[in-house]
């Protein structure tokens, strides 16, 4: 993975969290073996309150959002592709409780919340990004989604908190074969089986960064798509036959894979900046989710911003 510059160090930053992601990762990984005053599990929750807690004492951020996914149904992207994320359950009621657990605990601690039911938490982390970007920030997005390489500026950088892995845009073609313009693009040719699309068939990862490459869009490649048959490619004549037959497609795929730039992010640093957290609001959170000693120590030590 590449390092961002050194001119990047000198900017102020934002750091931006996906929160969704994180609480899925706790819910999987932590034994079922805690649970809450009312008998219910709060494995994710304190799976996720060990990851905040540790994420806050190790940067000391001032400037801090975690943004949260409403639903899996109830997006845009559900409304003009009905299929997307079809292929996933639905979080059980256990889940879902623990989500609103760990958005509460989040609140608690003075750190800011993103959510809403027609844009994901992608979407609010991209316009954040985008809004911030055009004031001289430059963010951190922590995540280990692979959608995410779309938003890297020169100056920007995604950390894979989980694996200690940071990238900027130069990482981005490292790992996909891309740059961060062609992000959406690429994933829109050769699909994405996470969410649901399916992209073009036939055309796999090396093929869509291949003709990405070449063409540079989505949009020159299905304008030229005559040209593909003469590529130094495999199967290159079926490729352009491919290509003519689901153009279409692979543009409404576009519209699914494609960060939205314009939901209701922050607009301003200050929106992120994290305030003193609610001391009697956390006390009964930790009460109410049957906290151990060392986690209500740590949670009480972050209420006040350093």
């Amino acid at each position: 993975m590449d390092r961002v510059g050194a001119t990047a160090g000198a900017r102020s930053a934002v750091h931006l969290v996906d929160g969704s992601l994180y609480v899925f990762r706790a819910w999987h990984s932590m034994p079922d073996e805690f649970h809450d005053a009312d008998g219910h599990p709060v494995n994710a929750v304190h799976g996720y309150a060990r990851f905040l807690c540790e994420l806050l004492e190790r940067v000391q951020p001032e400037h801090i959002a975690v943004a949260f996914d409403a639903s899996l149904t109830s997006s845009f992207r559900n409304v003009i592709y009905p299929a997307y994320k079809a292929n996933r359950e639905l979080p059980p009621p256990d889940l879902e409780r623990q989500f609103v657990q760990c958005r509460a605990v989040t609140a608690a601690l003075g750190v800011h919340l993103m959510i809403d039911h027609s844009f994901e938490a992608d979407d609010l982390i991209g316009s954040t990004v985008w809004n911030l970007r055009a004031l001289g920030w430059r963010s951190v997005i922590v995540s280990a989604d692979k959608d995410f390489g779309q938003l890297l500026g020169e100056h920007d950088e995604q950390w894979d908190y989980a694996r200690g892995l940071r990238w900027g845009p130069a990482g981005v073609h490292e790992k996909l074969g891309v740059h961060p313009h062609q992000v959406a693009d690429y994933l829109a040719l050769c699909g994405d089986a996470v969410d649901n699309i399916p992209g073009v068939p036939g055309v796999g990862a090396k093929t869509a960064a291949a003709l990405l490459a070449h063409f540079g869009s989505l949009d020159d490649l299905l304008e030229r798509v005559d040209e593909v048959a003469f590529l130094r490619l495999r199967g290159a004549a079926g490729c352009a036959a491919k290509l003519r037959e689901h153009g279409g497609q692979a543009r409404l795929y576009r519209r699914l894979t494609r960060i939205a730039l314009d939901a209701p992010g922050a607009s301003t640093a200050d929106a992120l900046l994290r305030r003193p957290g609610d001391r009697d609001r956390l006390d009964a959170l930790c009460e109410q989710l049957r906290f151990g000693a060392f986690t209500r120590s740590r949670l009480r030590a972050l209420l006040q911003p350093i």
